[in-house]
């Protein structure tokens, strides 16, 4: 796998396992996310697989989780 940054095409992360909740709908409409082998994480739009990804920190990712188990996001839906 080429270096990771930001924006990059998720078809260009080979190898990685793509992840989406159970709670997605139907259609297919989610976000998925990919653990990186130096355990950063990816995350994509499922309805756009060939798109970008954005690569996060494990401590980014842990303080959306908290973040959303806390109901912080609540508003936005």
């Amino acid at each position: 796998m080429s270096r990771t940054q930001n924006g990059m095409a998720s078809t260009d992360l080979q190898g990685v396992v793509w992840q989406k909740s159970l709670h997605s709908n139907a259609n297919g409409t989610c976000v998925e996310l990919a653990q990186l082998p130096d355990g950063e994480v990816a995350v994509r739009n499922s309805r756009f697989p060939d798109g970008p990804a954005l690569i996060y920190t494990r401590a980014e990712i842990e303080s959306l989780i908290l973040g959303v188990k806390d109901g912080e996001f609540d508003h936005l839906m």
